[in-house]
């Protein structure tokens, strides 16, 4: 069996571990168990009529006298791209706008109050052949794009915050960066944020067409809570993570693109860390499928030059700052993950643990020591016999 039809860890595991032994290594795998939310008979039929997944689930924090139930539902949307790379670039993006439409209508079925897609999910992740055309083309402006616009109307439509990550082209400048853009569930833009780390790792060589965002850690607060937009490559950097939390972020989102033979066996692992570390919520957004393109392209580490980057193995997942974690999404399929989650079990966490705060997290040593480490007379404190 390839890697592009294997379905799940989950599905697997549920097939060959008897029932007794099964939900012992659910809690070993996945922490504590998240409760399956009961999503409507209307969504659960249109997913099926559209040919997607849909999951739902939910993660509770203990009850408090003094603050009600801070309850949140989040929507994780992946997917495949509609239409062959050597498509027109409109007829491309007019495509992925019905696809993701029609995925959004069933989250607002299932009242979903913030919704995230994959990273550049307007368009192929063409990054890898390095060829500036017709990719470029793909590029839009964050303020007034036609995806901007189009999910300003999916916003105001369906009461929900939308966070889409595009290919920004800045006018003034006229340079690309790699965007996400939060839209208020009121229809206005709240802000953009760029992707802080660029890979140069084989295939994902992207300082071709853009560089290191500059636009920090921003956390955006919304109707629904505190958020930031940790962009792909983002979550293999600990201090990453630790920046938007430290800024304030109640949940995290790491959209992506990454492929099995690269990142897979670290998928499910970092998200979740980042939740346990900087007790938050954290969600895993992953495209799914395989892309190929006519032309083929080498990466420099003796592979013979091909026509696809691999299969993007899906897997979308939501974690929660006590170690718990959903199951993921398909590794084959566009799906929908629907998870709620009361934000009141990030202050209880914190507080239970007491790591994320001045009380043990001992920031002024470490902000002395990084700041010596990034000195060019930088001396190591490594103890020899």
């Amino acid at each position: 069996m390839s890697g592009s039809e294997f379905e799940s860890l989950e599905k697997t595991l549920e097939k060959h571990i008897p029932d007794a032994e099964l939900k012992e290594v659910k809690r070993i795998l996945f922490g504590k168990e998240t409760k399956k939310l009961a999503l409507p008979a209307c969504a659960v039929e249109a997913a099926s009529a559209r040919d997607f997944e849909l999951q739902g689930y939910l993660f509770e924090a203990s009850p408090e006298q003094l603050r009600p139930p801070r309850t949140v539902r989040v929507g994780l949307i992946q997917n495949h791209i509609v239409l062959p790379t050597d498509a027109p670039v409109l007829d491309q993006i007019t495509a992925l706008h019905k696809r993701i439409g029609d995925m959004v209508d069933v989250a607002a079925m299932c009242g979903v109050n913030i919704v995230c897609f994959q990273e550049a999910w307007t368009m192929p992740f063409a990054f890898c052949t390095r060829e500036k055309e017709p990719w470029t083309e793909f590029a839009e402006s964050a303020e007034e794009g036609y995806t901007t616009q189009f999910c300003q109307k999916l916003a105001k439509k369906y009461n929900l915050v939308v966070i889409t990550p595009i290919l920004e082209r800045e006018e003034i400048h006229n340079v690309l960066w790699n965007t996400a853009v939060v839209i208020s569930n009121s229809g206005s833009i709240l802000g953009k944020t760029r992707k802080n780390h660029i890979p140069r790792v084989g295939d994902f060589n992207e300082s071709t067409y853009y560089m290191e965002g500059n636009t920090g850690h921003r956390v955006f607060q919304t109707q629904f809570g505190k958020i930031a937009v940790n962009i792909c490559y983002g979550r293999h950097h600990p201090l990453n993570w630790f920046m938007y939390g430290m800024n304030g972020a109640e949940i995290i989102f790491n959209p992506s693109a990454t492929v099995g033979g690269l990142s897979e066996p670290m998928w499910s692992i970092e998200a979740r860390n980042a939740a346990i570390a900087n007790h938050c919520f954290t969600c895993g957004i992953n495209r799914v499928g395989t892309e190929y393109f006519n032309n083929d392209f080498t990466s420099g580490d003796g592979r013979k030059a091909h026509k696809d980057l691999g299969h993007f193995y899906g897997s979308s997942y939501v974690a929660a700052p006590d170690g718990s974690r959903t199951p993921g999404l398909s590794r084959t399929r566009d799906g929908l993950m629907v998870t709620e989650m009361d934000l009141n079990l990030t202050r209880q966490i914190t507080q239970a643990w007491s790591t994320f705060e001045f009380m043990t997290g001992r920031y002024e040593e470490y902000a002395e020591e990084l700041t010596r480490a990034t000195k060019h007379d930088f001396k190591p404190n490594i103890i020899r016999e």
